[in-house]
């Protein structure tokens, strides 16, 4: 048996809000999950922490602030430094919970979050675990892999709306997913029909961002941060990403002391539905068992 509860914690000025899943044992392991480049919860998350509660770990799901049911204004923005700080808050609403081990927290993060939770690790004391499935880390590769003429036309745009933020003007909206060549994040052959086909009937998901965050994406590189991971890390890559190319990924996993690494003949949005999902699912159960075991 297993519950889910709505719950929110604060996270700078706004309220984030969240699902935990509690399994029906004392005390258990408590994995923190959030999603990629604008994803919510209802993009598929809630099938990964059923199967986690199943096999005895609770998990708190939450939404990024700006984004699905939390708060923040203006909406669609995505700020790096706030979305790391909403995993900190993330991690220090579980720590304070006494229904949960809040000495073995894991981090679980997929896409632009799979960056995220390797970021995390190193600022986070007493880490379990973190897994970071078809995480985006090397933002230099993910441009390369992107059409020259739609790199043009995103820049163009986040110029644009990072003027419209100097001077206090609504933010100018960039398609998270577009068809090849047009100006979007994501532009490849499988993005509008691998990301939009994750949104259910009825979520609160809008396929645009304030496009100022186009800077940014290509000057982050979370995959450095790899080496600093003391913690048991999982990276699950697919090798035909076309949003996190896997050799750059690859590349920064070897460096994590005590990384582990799954390679699937997927891309970046196959592993979420299907008989990929159920692949890299029994995967991850198999690490978090292996090391952060319930009952331990």
């Amino acid at each position: 048996m297993t519950s889910r509860l709505d719950v929110e914690f604060q996270a700078g000025d706004a309220t984030c809000r969240a699902w935990l899943y509690l399994p029906d044992a004392a005390q258990p392991p408590v994995i923190v999950m959030a999603h990629g480049l604008g994803g919510i919860r209802e993009m598929r998350l809630d099938a990964y922490a059923e199967r986690f509660t199943a096999a005895g770990y609770a998990c708190l799901v939450f939404d990024y602030r700006h984004f699905g049911a939390s708060d923040g204004q203006p909406r669609q923005l995505l700020d790096i430094n706030r979305q790391l700080a909403d995993w900190s808050s993330a991690i220090a609403y579980v720590r304070r919970r006494t229904d949960v081990d809040s000495s073995r927290i894991v981090l679980w993060g997929t896409s632009f979050g799979g960056g995220h939770v390797i970021v995390t690790a190193t600022r986070e004391p007493h880490i379990a675990a973190v897994i970071a499935q078809c995480p985006f880390t090397d933002g230099i590769a993910s441009l390369l892999a992107m059409n020259p003429w739609t790199s043009v036309k995103v820049t163009a745009r986040a110029v644009a709306d990072t003027v419209a933020g100097l001077l206090a003007r609504p933010p100018i909206m960039l398609p998270l997913a577009g068809p090849p060549k047009s100006a979007a994040l994501m532009t490849a052959a499988d993005a509008v029909p691998g990301y939009l086909g994750l949104v259910p009937d009825g979520a609160p998901h809008r396929n645009e961002v304030a496009a100022r965050v186009g800077l940014r994406i290509p000057l982050r590189r979370p995959g450095r941060f790899a080496a600093q991971v003391r913690c048991p890390i999982l990276f699950c890559v697919c090798e035909t990403d076309s949003v996190a190319p896997a050799k750059a990924t690859l590349r920064h996993a070897r460096t994590a002391p005590r990384g582990v690494v799954r390679v699937y003949p997927e891309g970046h949005f196959d592993i979420y539905t299907g008989e990929a999902f159920e692949r890299v699912v029994a995967d991850q159960i198999a690490f978090l068992r292996d090391r952060v075991p319930v009952g331990a």
